[in-house]
């Protein structure tokens, strides 16, 4: 699979760390055998707005409002104290039929027979929904293989940078998965009112082409998960060791590498891993490292721009300095432990792990502080932060369903699309009170450890959707994360090719996977800076040039010739 991009919009095996299942068979999961081919590797272009079969979207009036006034979707709104729950769903279907949902889980996969899942059935209304849970680590790519060999259940949820992994994923999507398109186009308020509210963008992201030349040929073909946007993914640094040592938190890419070699030792590090999310200090971004150049009037890929060279030689001087941990080439270390122990300054990861280290820390189980560092950029650039307001992924039915049971399940996912502040989104999120939490002298919700393994940590339910999602928790936690979002927002840079899902040919994807390989090599010191030339030549040469042409043709369908 080819490497997360800065538009990644979400990481989640930063977000959910623990052991490895190891073998399918220990998730729950049979190996998939061996079926025909279902896709080819021609790519596909995909629109995913302007259609008029989507659903009526109809505003779903939320039951509170929050504390702190944003600019969603990237500069959310947020709760600094917990509502009083309001129950969203008063006339409840009743549901009588059993299905399995395979979704991904880090981590040890929580019993089925905990208090939780009851408790969410009979809420929904006695649907039974038995989860298939796969390791995350290799979700990606073993569902390839659950899905050619149609043993994946009655629906699989997939986020969407897993969808790399198949060599064509929108043939895959028509071959393979339920056409939602009759029942749920049109005015859905009546029975599913919060389906209805999902933003239509939402829906549009859930459409797929059998011919995306052809507009009739498209389809609605998933339940499209939250809709959201802002920065996910960031660098973290223990601001207690920073201040311990005298050192200021880095403004610069220039800062940061002397902050990285006063703190750096013979026992501890800056770094761990440093590679996906940093392109941007650079300036570089676009969609899978493709950007116009509007002055050579040509698609132009990041590793051909002079900052490509800079973003490699930044890199391999945090490994000649050791300013490195030396088995960082092996992904093997745990970065969150070692930054929690000291041993580490600084990780990039999901921004939620700022949250789960201050709790750790108010629950006495961890020392320090860490925030993230501010957008930063090399030589005196302008910082960019790029984002791709959007759903996080899907949720795709067996074609083999019936009308009936695919509105059974649509019940279900319209009643976990409750926003924050709904009975029904507190017992998605933190389970059976007395059980899994228990509200603390401040109000807000208190997971217990069976309420961590079991409700927070895992995917669960939570991944269907919701109507609106806002910053939650610890008061202070959310006042920082919502003066945070607030303090970049001057940095926001859009991606093109807002409206249009681009594919990569097999090729492409392949060479792809070759250059980050090749880049890893470079930053590693297996292979020299004096080698990029050749390394642009080899992508380009082997699938690049076709991938040029592909996101070409999308960006001229959108703005025209330039």
């Amino acid at each position: 699979m080819q490497s997360p991009t800065p538009s990644t919009p979400f990481k989640r095996r930063s977000l959910f760390k623990g052991t490895a299942l190891g073998a399918l068979g220990a998730a729950g999961l049979p190996f998939a055998a061996a079926c025909s081919d279902i896709e080819s590797n021609n790519g596909s272009t995909q629109a995913t707005e302007g259609f008029d079969f989507l659903p009526t979207h109809e505003d779903w009036p939320l039951p509170v409002q929050p504390d702190l006034v944003g600019e969603p979707p990237n500069h959310p709104s947020a709760f600094t104290s917990y509502p009083e729950p309001v129950q969203a769903i008063t006339d409840l279907p009743s549901g009588t039929g059993s299905y399995e949902l395979t979704v991904p889980c880090w981590g040890t996969p929580p019993a089925q027979d905990d208090p939780y899942f009851a408790a969410v059935s009979e809420a929904w209304g006695g649907t039974k929904v038995t989860l298939r849970q796969g390791d995350g680590m290799t979700y990606g790519d073993t569902a390839v293989q659950w899905v050619k060999a149609d043993e994946y259940g009655d629906g699989i949820q997939l986020f969407n940078y897993m969808t790399g992994s198949f060599s064509n994923f929108q043939e895959t999507v028509v071959n393979s998965f339920y056409d939602l398109t009759e029942i749920v186009q049109g005015d859905i308020a009546e029975r599913w009112p919060l389906l209805a509210a999902l933003p239509t963008d939402s829906w549009g992201q859930a459409v797929w082409s059998k011919d995306p030349d052809d507009p009739d040929t498209a389809g609605i073909y998933a339940i499209p998960m939250t809709y959201s946007g802002g920065q996910g993914n960031g660098i973290l640094a223990r601001t207690d060791l920073l201040e311990a040592e005298g050192l200021a938190m880095p403004t610069t890419v220039e800062e940061l590498l002397e902050v990285s070699r006063a703190w750096t030792t013979d026992s501890r590090w800056a770094f761990v891993g440093l590679d996906w999310f940093i392109g941007q200090w650079f300036g570089l971004g676009g969609i899978d490292g493709w950007n116009w150049d509007p002055e050579q009037k040509k698609m132009v890929n990041n590793i051909e721009r002079p900052e490509f060279t800079e973003l490699m030689e930044f890199r391999r001087t945090l490994w000649d300095e050791g300013l490195m941990h030396p088995d960082a080439p092996t992904g093997t270390l745990d970065a969150a432990a070692m930054q929690e122990a000291g041993q580490v300054m600084f990780t990039q990861d999901n921004l939620v792990r700022w949250d789960d280290f201050n709790q750790k820390v108010k629950r006495g189980e961890a020392e320090g502080a860490v925030a993230p560092l501010p957008p930063l950029a090399a030589k005196g650039r302008t910082p960019i932060v790029t984002v791709s307001p959007g759903i996080a992924g899907w949720t795709f039915l067996n074609k083999s369903l019936s009308k009936e049971q695919v509105e059974e399940i649509l019940d279900v996912a319209n009643w976990c699309a409750a926003p924050y502040g709904t009975t029904e989104r507190q017992l998605l999120e933190y389970g059976v009170e007395g059980t899994h939490f228990d509200f603390g002298a401040d109000g807000n919700p208190v997971f217990s450890t069976p309420g961590v393994e079991i409700v927070k940590n895992p995917v669960n339910y939570k991944a269907f959707a919701q109507v609106d999602t806002f910053l939650t928790g610890d008061p202070d936690m959310v006042a920082d994360r919502f003066e945070y979002n607030a303090s970049i927002q001057q940095y926001i840079v859009e991606p093109p090719f807002q409206g249009i899902r681009i594919e990569a040919p097999a090729a492409a994807k392949a060479a792809g996977t070759t250059l980050w390989d090749q880049q890893q090599d470079i930053a590693f010191g297996r292979a020299e800076l004096s080698s990029i030339p050749e390394m642009v030549e080899t992508y380009l040469d082997n699938g690049g040039e076709e991938a040029r042409q592909y996101y070409t043709d999308a960006y001229k369908a959108v703005y025209g010739e330039e």
